[in-house]
């Protein structure tokens, strides 16, 4: 149905997205653009084959490079900061081409996120390859490596967080996905946390092939869990592609980023959720080989901790129903940090850390499977406040956020193993080192947790009422400033706020 819209000088009559008539029989999950359960579910599998890249990378490259090859703990940290700040400059780059891509047979994302993800795959593997080189090369090789890898994952995680956006702006069916990946993502953090290092043991953990060999194996499932993805999303939200799609310059870059106040708290709360969660990945292994004196244990915790977190998720579309997005995330931040906090403060034993680590997971959990939401909604946000659709350039801001944090785990933890006298591979550390380790693992985490939920309550403002206002608007073809169509005619306008 034509929609009028008053605008200075008369009134627009607007079409249906990409000019078809709507029909008044199409069915109603056709005319919603809503996906299916089967769909929301199978999105997931793309955040579980990411993990089996992403992840193993977060937990292990640390331990390789620092243990197996003999780098430096502080070299390590350095790696790792300046390889993420290149990848996080690099992503805009990578969205500047995806969102000038016009939608072809397959979608406008599918076809490039199912490309990525074979390279970034074979690029896994390479990363945990080391020739046995001089010091000097090695460190060459590592940061070559890692940074190549963080260019390829651009191009595949960008476009696969774009779609979810495309696939429904139903706030019920972006929280199930939202919560469908989050699920993904927990149980490859699961599986890659519990099954890595006895996969690696098998292969014979002090050859430097077997790493290798390990990370293959982790690869393979990667690469088949994005092709379930692939087969069976669709993007079905009609979207105006007229306006705006071939202008990606630095300019329109800054101008979706920084008029965007809920993509901003976003931002900053992920900053600290982030390198929260990868600080914990990457040194639980050390937690439980010198603090535990049990390496063998770190699969088991992972076991528990990240399978409670995964079943907890499940819960994320009835908690937004009733309480709402951002409600929920702040309360999960701060249950997580009290329960990191006190895990700080008691004395270590095994059982009641296994527990507090676990409800301080599970804090972690919740805000960040919530997040994904909040990503399609701001992406959402960005086209009705300029009248200009960038989906690509959003998440390539929101990722660069993930970047950083992850540069700030690596400073936090290997600087720590650096700054408290960690010597590789001996097999009783230093109190100033294991007490090091425990304040990483655990009061970090607090800290940033109670900072994520206090930039999401004073900076994120799109509640979900809102939100629906916005969808509203977009689906008969208005931004918040007029008519999206007349753009075409009289220029792209310049937001007014």
């Amino acid at each position: 149905m034509a929609v009028d819209v008053k605008k200075p000088g008369g009134s627009a009559v607007i079409p249906p997205p990409d000019g078809a008539a709507a029909k008044s029989d199409e069915p109603a999950r056709a005319r919603s653009g809503r996906p299916s359960m089967r769909e929301k579910a199978l999105y997931g599998f793309g955040d579980f084959g990411n993990g089996f890249m992403f992840d193993l990378g977060q937990s292990y490259l640390t331990k390789f490079w620092i243990d197996v090859n003999g780098i430096g703990s502080g070299v390590v940290a350095l790696i790792f900061s300046l390889t993420k700040i290149f990848d996080a400059f690099m992503d805009p780059l990578a969205a500047s081409w995806i969102d000038s891509r016009k939608v072809g047979r397959r979608g406008k994302f599918r076809p490039v996120m199912m490309g990525g993800a074979v390279v970034l795959a074979l690029v896994t593997i390479f990363t945990f390859t080391m020739p046995n080189l001089p010091m000097a090369w090695k460190i060459v090789w590592a940061i070559g490596g890692y940074a190549i890898w963080g260019v390829v994952y651009a191009f595949t995680n960008n476009p696969y967080q774009s779609m979810a956006s495309v696939m429904s702006r139903n706030i019920e069916d972006r929280a199930t996905m939202a919560s469908s990946r989050q699920v993904g993502s927990l149980g490859a953090q699961w599986i890659v946390g519990f099954a890595f290092i006895p996969v690696l043991t098998m292969f014979g953990m002090e050859k430097r092939i077997s790493w290798a060999m390990a990370a293959l194996v982790m690869a393979a499932v990667g690469v088949l869990s994005f092709l379930i993805c692939y087969k069976s999303s669709r993007e079905r939200v009609r979207v105006n592609r007229s306006v705006g799609y071939e202008r990606n310059s630095v300019k329109d870059y800054a101008k979706v980023v920084f008029t965007n106040r809920p993509l901003l708290g976003l931002v900053l709360m992920t900053l600290f959720l982030i390198s929260a969660m990868n600080v914990n990945n990457m040194m639980m292994v050390f937690f439980a080989q010198y603090n535990l004196g049990n390496i063998g244990l770190q699969p088991r915790i992972n076991l528990i901790m990240m399978g409670v977190s995964a079943l907890t998720v499940l819960l994320i579309p009835k908690l937004v129903k009733r309480w709402g997005k951002k409600r929920i995330a702040i309360v999960g931040c701060l249950v997580g940090a009290c329960a990191n906090l006190v895990n700080f403060i008691v004395p270590t034993h095994l059982w009641s850390f296994i527990v507090l680590v676990t409800i301080g997971y599970v804090g972690l959990a919740i805000p960040n499977g919530v997040t994904w939401a909040f990503v399609s909604d701001t992406i959402d946000y960005s086209e009705w406040h300029t009248g200009v659709r960038k989906e690509t350039m959003v998440s390539a801001a929101f990722n660069f956020s993930r970047k950083i944090a992850q540069s700030l785990a690596a400073l936090v933890g290997a600087g720590m193993l650096s700054l408290t006298g960690y010597v590789a591979n001996q097999k009783i550390q230093s109190p100033e080192t294991l007490a090091g380790i425990k304040g990483v693992l655990t009061l970090y985490p607090a800290i940033a947790l109670v900072v994520g939920a206090v930039m999401l309550f004073f900076v994120y403002n799109l509640t979900d009422d809102k939100y629906k206002k916005i969808a509203g608007d977009l689906e008969a073809g208005r931004w918040e400033h007029g008519v999206i169509e007349d753009q075409i005619e009289e220029g792209e306008p310049d937001s007014k706020n």
